[in-house]
């Protein structure tokens, strides 16, 4: 039998595959650390060969700090006649995530406000945070809240908030050149099928996939972190990586029956952008588009104006979009193991596309070059098509930044594509472009 339980790896890529993976990760206590984390990790290691990483609570990183390990032994409410209302080994969900240690017994006018719940939702958990104040509280199906007897209930809080650590899963698959593509996922959350076992599973597979193959020209980095703190704490401590970084995927919601949909980039125009609808459109696949937003995942991390690195979110629904996002509701029954398929072949089509990418760079970038003096202009004295190839040039020249590869310069261009080719070969033979993928001379 393979690594999770899996006849080969190969199964790992398939709807069922994929499903089962989820199904493995489901029942998992996570937050932004602790012992549901590491045990994840353990199952993530053994479908990618992923290694795990950690950084000491206290530890400064950028404007933030690593914050303290929280390990959780019990959590529940009795009623005033005994009944449990809510126990944490029911659903992870019930406690809210980083309480803080409680026992005692509270009147329910006091208890109230510590109860969160979904009025239009009255079946339905919620989810709910508080990493970064202390305090404690449950998450309950609003039937059971609107049904509360008067009278003194019993709270039991068994957590330890200590200095510990927080860690998060890497796999480096070394590339023939040094850039690399990152794909990055967030560990963080419990037991919420779509958001975000799916972008677990498909990050895993993704890696187990590519490593079996032939190095790709690019490296490939796979991160498996808690959001938003657990990406802070790699950028700060891989400084001297994060200018390798071509282009990053954050992979998030990708269970669920709604279509594809990527997040652009900050730029909006960039070669991972233009990759992105390009892989869609060849295989016929609907795909949502929106906008840069600095709200949202990890992008916004990688993408701060410090690191600056073209990142974009693939998922399906977008977060807070679904009746589900962030309740009980994501569950196992909400993901589809269609849905996982079709994610991770346009992720896996995605990472070809960006690795084969060639990418111009214009070697004479202030200002437009003299082309006269090069002969580019003789060259096309008396042709009927001069201005065109003209045209060509000035579009190529000005677009190759490092930011547009040659595919999405020759769509803006909109010329004829013998032209467009002529054009470049020409500008190549004279030295004003060179390849980002070729060793700088």
């Amino acid at each position: 039998m393979s690594p999770a339980g899996f006849q080969s790896l190969d199964d790992v890529e398939t709807g069922a595959g994929l499903y089962a993976l989820c199904r493995r990760l489901f029942p998992h206590f996570r937050s932004l650390t602790g012992d549901g984390v590491r045990a994840t990790l353990a199952d993530l290691r053994e479908v990618c060969g992923l290694e795990v990483h950690a950084v000491p609570s206290g530890t400064p990183i950028l404007d933030w700090t690593v914050p303290r390990e929280w390990k959780v032994r019990e959590a529940w409410i009795a009623a005033p006649d005994g009944r449990r209302l809510a126990d944490v080994r029911d659903c992870n969900l019930h406690l809210v995530g980083y309480s803080a240690p409680f026992r005692g017994r509270v009147p329910l006018e006091e208890l109230r406000p510590r109860l969160h719940s979904l009025p239009d939702r009255p079946d339905w958990i919620p989810y709910r945070t508080s990493y970064w104040t202390p305090t404690w509280g449950f998450c309950l199906p609003h039937r059971v809240v609107a049904a509360l007897p008067h009278g003194d209930y019993e709270v039991r809080v068994d957590t330890e908030l200590f200095d510990g650590e927080m860690n998060w899963g890497e796999l480096l698959l070394p590339g023939r050149r040094p850039e690399e593509i990152v794909i990055t996922t967030h560990i963080c959350h419990p037991s919420m099928a779509n958001d975000n076992c799916s972008g677990m599973a498909i990050a895993a597979a993704l890696a187990a996939h590519f490593a079996r193959r032939a190095p790709t020209r690019h490296a490939l980095r796979f991160l498996f972190m808690p959001g938003t703190v657990g990406a802070i704490a790699w950028l700060a401590l891989h400084r001297d990586v994060v200018g390798h970084i071509r282009y990053v995927l954050v992979l998030a919601g990708l269970g669920d029956p709604g279509g594809l949909t990527v997040k652009h980039t900050r730029y909006g125009a960039d070669a991972l952008d233009a990759a992105a609808v390009r892989v869609a459109r060849r295989a016929g696949r609907p795909l949502r588009e929106e906008p840069f937003s600095p709200y949202g995942y990890d992008e916004r991390q990688f993408s701060s104006p410090g690191f600056d690195r073209p990142a974009i979110v693939v998922s399906r629904t977008p977060f807070g979009r679904y009746p589900e996002y962030h309740t009980s509701a994501d569950n196992l029954e909400f993901i589809r193991p269609e849905a996982l398929a079709d994610s991770f072949v346009y992720l896996r089509d995605l990472v070809v596309e960006l690795d084969g990418a060639r990418v111009p760079v214009n070697q004479c970038p202030y200002g437009e070059p003299q082309l006269g003096r090069r002969g580019l202009y003789d060259a096309l004295g008396g042709d009927s098509h001069a201005r065109q190839r003209q045209m060509a040039m000035l579009w190529i020249l000005n677009l190759a930044d490092g930011r547009h590869d040659i595919e999405l310069i020759r769509e803006r261009a909109a010329l004829p594509a013998p032209l467009f080719d002529d054009a470049l070969a020409a500008l190549e033979r004279a030295g004003l472009i060179r390849w980002m993928e070729d060793p700088t001379p």
